[in-house]
């Protein structure tokens, strides 16, 4: 079986596409689940400090 450059450009261009749409398909979903509510509220407030102010 001759296997061409063009022929492996072509899937991995089609195949490529239907990864990055299924990995982001799974991170949506993971990122709404509701199980991983608290884990995201807790990263929230341990990224903003509530003595932070802007600088005036």
């Amino acid at each position: 079986m001759d296997v061409s450059h063009d022929t492996l450009v072509e899937a991995a261009k089609t195949w490529g596409l239907f990864y990055l749409i299924g990995f982001s398909i799974c991170v949506v979903i993971y990122t709404f689940l509701p199980s991983n509510r608290s884990r995201f509220e807790r990263a929230e407030e341990h990224v903003f400090d509530k003595e932070d102010r802007p600088w005036m």
